[in-house]
């Protein structure tokens, strides 16, 4: 039965290998027929970008259009090139190398033209450009008609070469189908005399897929393959149910490791308490700082005073607003806080302006956001620059429902690979000692995301290096009393 099965294979394996070289061999004979056509066309679409490119250098002189003419003339000199120019009866290759030579000519005529253009000779690249111009027409009406001729003589060799795959694959398909027909036969006669014995072992294998594997085992009564195939049956089922068995025991023995590690993760848990309450309380600064502020303004330093307080208003918020709700006109206060403790740092290197729409200013949106990406602007940006930092920030109307937030630097700017490593969350950097509050601009996009339930919250425009850096919010318009908190 086996070597049935394989000699009937074989043989259709065998027609069809044979049908299908012989389809194969002439489809490459048909996709060869316009191949000289379409060389032809590229020859004459190079020799036109050629003459447009010195024509745009003649009018503008510009160094990018005298680049994209050497560009051109390269890409017509190397299929040139690949023209026939040997001497021979054939009509098609004389043409071919007349059209060779005859570029070769308008090469060095163009190159000549370029020359006394670059050279300002007027009158020398005025006749010389007219000379090349009536060169490429003749070469042009001399490619047409070759592609003409060419064309013409292909069409014939198409159609003589199509009328002989469609007869080749009418034979194909009859005898592929023949050989099909006498497979199939074959093949459905022995398998109807094997279909009776496995019945039972269908029957039985159904009830195992069912989950019923206390089922009876078969008998084997032969001992050709369907025996040993009912006999591999009845060992598969065996052997299910010795690995139920120890598979039972194998989760009690995972309940029990499982109880032993969430036993330990709570005494982690303990621990990491115990060590966050050994920390310094955010309260307890606040305080601090609020105790110096009261005392510099006993003591008449206003400066100092207002430099203090605004430090303990920046912790302040910190502590009181770090996993709240808030109004934009608090995320600005906060960033006013910040940009003044700056300017004492840094003895008012940062400019800073603000313009804003103020029916948006108790529009609601998630705390700490734009104060995160005003210290990137500042570290990343202005730091690293040279001269006067700027930064704008702008709060508008995008449309009904939507508002805008920009903030914009005038720094080193951001190339596009961290613009989308920033936006994709893949950016990662490390934090110069003291240098940033922890909160990294992949947790701001994350937060806006979770707060506006949409992808698209953040856009971060740069026109290059030295250009500045321009993040842009988008935010749903929704009053306090309307948000979740």
């Amino acid at each position: 039965m086996s070597s049935i099965f394989v000699l009937a294979n074989l043989v259709v394996f065998a027609v069809t290998v044979i049908l299908l070289l012989g389809i194969n061999s002439m489809s490459s004979e048909i996709d060869k027929v316009y191949q000289g056509n379409l060389r032809l066309n590229e020859v004459s679409d190079a020799l036109m970008a050629v003459q447009d490119s010195m024509t745009d250098y003649l009018n503008s002189k510009t160094s990018d259009s005298l680049e994209e003419f050497y560009r051109n003339e390269q890409t017509y000199s190397q299929l040139v090139q690949d023209m026939s120019d040997g001497v021979t009866g054939a009509t098609f290759q004389r043409m071919e190398r007349s059209i060779r030579h005859l570029s070769e000519e308008y090469l060095d005529l163009v190159s000549q033209t370029i020359e006394a253009k670059r050279g300002r000779n007027v009158e020398k690249y005025r006749v010389r450009y007219e000379n090349a111009t009536q060169m490429y027409e003749y070469i042009n009406t001399y490619i047409y008609s070759l592609n003409n001729e060419q064309f013409r003589s292909n069409s014939e060799n198409y159609s003589r070469l199509s009328a002989a795959f469609r007869n080749f694959e009418m034979v194909s398909v009859i005898a592929l189908s023949i050989v099909i027909v006498v497979s199939v036969s074959i093949v459905v006669k022995l398998t109807g005399e094997i279909i009776s014995p496995l019945k039972d072992l269908a029957v039985t294998a159904d009830e195992v897929a069912g989950g019923n594997f206390d089922t009876e085992l078969l008998q084997v009564q032969s001992e050709d393959e369907i025996g040993v195939v009912t006999g591999a049956f009845n060992q598969m089922l065996i052997s299910i149910r010795q690995y139920l068995e120890s598979l039972r025991e194998s989760m009690e023995i995972r309940r029990s490791l499982m109880e032993k590690e969430l036993l330990m993760e709570a005494h982690l848990k303990d621990a990491q308490l115990k060590y966050l309450q050994a920390q310094i309380n955010p309260h307890f600064l606040f305080n601090t700082l609020n105790a110096g502020a009261q005392l510099a303004m006993m003591e008449g330093a206003d400066r100092t005073y207002e430099y203090v307080q605004n430090v303990a208003e920046f912790f302040r918020y910190n502590v009181k607003k770090s996993n709240d709700i808030v109004t934009v006109r608090e995320e600005l206060e906060l960033v006013d806080h910040y940009i003044y403790i700056l300017n004492v740092r840094f003895s008012g290197d940062i400019h800073y302006g603000k313009e804003i729409e103020e029916d948006l200013l108790d529009s609601c949106m998630p705390s700490m956001i734009l104060q995160p990406i005003v210290e990137n602007s500042v570290n990343h940006g202005i730091r690293e620059m040279n001269g006067e930092g700027k930064i704008r920030l702008k709060v508008y109307h995008v449309d009904g429902d939507t508002l805008g937030i920009s903030i914009r630097d005038n720094g080193i700017g951001m190339n596009p690979d961290t613009i989308e490593k920033v936006l994709g969350g893949n950016y990662h950097e490390e934090q110069s000692g003291g240098g940033s509050n922890g909160i990294a601009m992949g947790n701001v996009i994350a937060r806006l995301k979770l707060f506006t339930q949409n992808e698209d919250v953040m856009t971060i425009l740069s026109d290059g290096k030295d250009q500045g850096t321009e993040v842009i919010l988008y935010l749903p318009i929704k009053e306090r009393e309307k948000t979740d908190v």
